[in-house]
């Protein structure tokens, strides 16, 4: 279904978004839209809602409970403020928030859906599942000029870890790190210091007066957290294009980089498998 504006889309929202999960995909441009697309759909999820660019088309036959809404990404703090109206008209469901060519794993996910894992965190009294960016690129950049490449996309096998999140008296959070790895650790020179986590709060249940922030973070710090208090909680991974997407094409990093294979790259192999082999995410007691 199209809509003429974001206004227009919250005004049925009661509707759209009356049961979850629902996934949010914010189309920053037309990379890999479709296959972004397809792939939610296929992860279970009961609507999929994408806010595209104006100029972004977006053909509304890729799956059933799609929804088309034009939204304008290039405006200060856009994402934080989609997100905040959509938590705002939403009610007691659960929401997952991507960008385009990214991809959403979760442990054993060829055989189980979103839902099923949701099911699972709220047994445990979690209303978040915390995901980790890893960062996808083409292996060869003179056939794939902006990095993306589904059938050439590499990853960091190495390289990853973590560092206590301090609070403003820098004491430890409790049950909060903050991950680094992938691109945005190698090209750190090109990737100013508030965005060089790799942590995201995708998935998530909304509540009234939740507020996501512009760091990925929620105004509830239980929201931050990466396990339940007594024992680890499942997490997810995003695979993901935007970094080396956004490296290529600015004019102050695409002409150092010459390429983003090193001797620590290896193939993606699009399978739950591989990421939990290399620890970039866990089933905690989902078995």
């Amino acid at each position: 279904m199209q809509y003429s504006d974001l206004k227009s889309f919250l005004a049925e929202a009661k509707t759209v978004l009356a049961k979850g999960p629902v996934a949010l995909i914010l189309a920053e441009d037309s990379a890999e839209l479709d296959s972004t697309i397809r792939h939610h759909g296929d992860c279970g999820f009961k609507q999929v809602c994408v806010f595209a660019q104006p100029e972004v088309e977006v053909p509304e036959d890729l799956i059933e409970n799609l929804h088309v809404i034009p939204y304008n990404h290039t405006i200060e703090r856009s994402m934080e403020t989609l997100i905040n109206q959509v938590i705002a008209a939403a009610g007691d469901i659960w929401l997952y928030y991507c960008f385009n060519a990214e991809y959403l794993f979760h442990p054993f996910s060829e055989s189980r859906t979103v839902s099923e894992m949701i099911a699972f965190v709220t047994e445990e009294r979690r209303d978040t599942v915390l995901t980790y960016v890893v960062d996808l690129y083409a292996g060869d950049l003179g056939r794939h000029p902006n990095a993306v490449s589904i059938e050439d996309a590499h990853m960091d096998r190495s390289g990853y870890y973590a560092l206590n999140r301090k609070d403003k008296w820098n004491n430890d959070k409790d049950r909060q790190m903050d991950f680094f790895g992938g691109l945005r650790w190698r090209f750190e020179e090109h990737i100013p210091a508030p965005r060089r986590r790799i942590d995201r709060v995708a998935l998530f249940r909304a509540k009234p007066g939740l507020k996501i922030f512009s760091d990925h973070t929620f105004n509830d710090e239980e929201y931050n957290t990466y396990a339940c208090p007594w024992h680890h909680s499942p997490t997810a991974a995003l695979a993901s294009f935007r970094t080396a997407k956004a490296l290529k094409l600015n004019p102050g990093s695409t002409f150092d980089i010459e390429t983003f294979r090193w001797h620590n790259s290896t193939p993606f192999e699009w399978h739950s498998q591989q990421l939990l082999d290399l620890g970039l995410m866990e089933p905690g007691q989902w078995f």
